[in-house]
């Protein structure tokens, strides 16, 4: 098998890294390293930089309007291509192809909404705020932007990051993650194909040193990550250190309230889907059912149990997979010391997704799917984020202790409540501490021209991403504020300007 060995993508040309430094890049589905990815130096990031600062003040001055024609031709060539990457997508994460064409759409939304951008860049206007006084407000490009983004959407997340921001007027870096390097390079390719003049996006890989040099750089205005909690914290802490604008997102514990009325068929192909889909490597996975009631709880145990002994897993590309193998041998590793955590702990194993094999494939990063019941707050695979196809169940014995579960828990990035009473719904939304709410829905992502982000250790900074929260943080606001000569005489006044 021949391994690639890829490159950067700086100012419209694949560049070859030169430090010397490389990352194996593998195809889960068969254990085998496919490629070989640079990993930038400090310098390396500069020197991309340097490309954007360049290329940024030609684009900030370009129409609105223009700059939207741009993407709409970015989203005709995804369309034409979007089976070839979601191959990409499958052989280097590992998700099934329906669901990486899934991942590709869902960042098509968001460049749809960015072609927007000559309405959600106006600005606002007052005439006759003072004798003779015109006050207007208006959004100007920050300059260079940059975004780190993670493995698990290699192609919706960068999509979620470039897409307004070009949109706005900046220049783009680009970090991916090293996991899964290949569909945003691609990406870049298609910008300059689409007419983005060369330096606009750049596309450069790297690890903690890239990270670090964004982060220390001046020229570089705002960082936009999505990760886990940890690294969130370190990047915002570090960005507004430095003066930056930050919008970090990190992990999650998502909660899913099963009421007593609740249809448990529709729950439990709900869990099915939103605990095991993507192996459960998304930050909107389902990984804590909370029947309410003992009854509502054994019901829904027993439905569980019978649709995971059912789940077929097996490789990215084959259609009969119902999802595929986590990421890396070490993600393997992980989810399987937090299984057996589980079990040190008490917790009720009911399904054991350790040691599955599928036939051909035995150096695949495979993980059957885990099942837990009577799971308590105080264990760990109960406080922490897997990021594996494991579902545990922790029974509640009423509505209010259920809301108080998801509300404590210091993640807050997404949760569900199933019912078929409003008034519960309503008052479930309304409480609930949590960023982001579903009602009968699993996976409450909002629709592109709404806002994405978690509360409380999920999300640090003050705007979301997508939606018009995205403009806001890609743009600074000038404020004018205009008078012409009329004749008046006028002497100096030292007083402070009022209405």
């Amino acid at each position: 098998m021949t391994i690639r060995t890829l490159t950067h993508f700086v100012g419209g040309e694949h560049i070859e890294g030169t430090s010397g430094n490389f990352a194996d890049v593998f195809n889960p589905s068969t254990g085998d390293v496919q490629a070989r990815v640079p990993i930038a130096s400090k310098e390396e990031v500069a020197e991309a930089i340097a490309v954007a600062e360049a290329a940024q003040p030609a684009w900030g001055a370009t129409n609105p309007q223009r700059r939207a024609r741009v993407l709409m031709r970015f989203l005709e060539l995804i369309a034409r291509d979007t089976d070839e990457l979601a191959r990409m997508i499958s052989i280097e994460h590992g998700k099934t192809f329906e669901d990486a064409k899934g991942d590709i759409q869902r960042g098509v939304e968001v460049i749809e909404f960015a072609l927007g951008a000559p309405h959600l860049l106006k600005g606002e206007y007052t005439t006759a705020a003072g004798t003779g006084i015109d006050v207007y407000s208006m959004r100007q490009p920050l300059g260079v932007v940059a975004s780190i983004t993670p493995f698990n959407f290699p192609a919706m997340i960068p999509l979620w990051k470039m897409g307004p921001a070009l949109a706005a007027g900046n220049a783009v870096i680009l970090k991916p993650s090293e996991r899964d390097p290949s569909v945003p390079l691609r990406l870049g390719e298609l910008l300059i194909e689409a007419g983005l003049p060369a330096g606009v996006c750049n596309v450069v890989n790297g690890g903690k040193d890239a990270v670090d040099a964004l982060l220390n750089d001046d020229r570089i205005k705002a960082i936009g990550f999505v990760g886990s909690t940890p690294i969130a914290q370190y990047i915002y802490e570090t960005a507004a250190a430095n003066g930056k604008r930050a919008q970090c997102f990190g992990g999650a514990k998502n909660h899913m309230i099963v009421m007593p009325d609740a249809d448990l068929d529709q729950v439990a192909d709900a869990l099915i889907g939103a605990g095991y889909g993507s192996a459960g490597e998304r930050c909107m996975a389902i990984s804590v059912a909370v029947p309410v009631g003992q009854q509502t709880a054994e019901a829904l145990s027993a439905k569980l149990a019978q649709r995971v002994s059912e789940l077929k897993v097996g490789p990215a590309l084959d259609p009969l997979s119902d999802y595929g193998p986590v990421v890396t041998a070490e993600a393997k590793e992980r989810v399987e010391s937090y299984i057996q955590a589980g079990i040190d702990e008490g917790a009720t194993l009911i399904a054991d997704g350790r040691g599955y094999v599928v036939p051909g494939h035995e150096q695949g990063f495979y993980l059957g799917p885990t099942l837990f019941d009577n799971v308590t707050k105080d264990m760990k695979i109960y406080r922490e984020e897997i990021f594996g196809p494991v579902l545990a169940i922790l029974r509640a014995e009423s509505y209010d202790e259920a809301l108080a579960l998801a509300s404590d828990h210091e993640y807050g990035n997404g949760v569900a409540i199933f019912t078929r009473d409003g008034d519960t719904a309503r008052d479930f939304t309304a409480r609930v501490n949590v960023g982001m709410v579903g009602v009968n829905v699993p996976i409450p992502v909002p629709i592109a021209y709404y806002t994405f982000g978690g509360w409380k250790k999920s999300g640090f900074g003050d705007l979301n991403q997508h939606g018009t929260d995205a403009f806001r943080f890609y743009t600074k606001t000038k404020t004018v504020t205009s008078r012409w000569p009329s004749g008046i005489k006028e002497g100096a006044s030292f007083v402070m300007p009022t209405m």
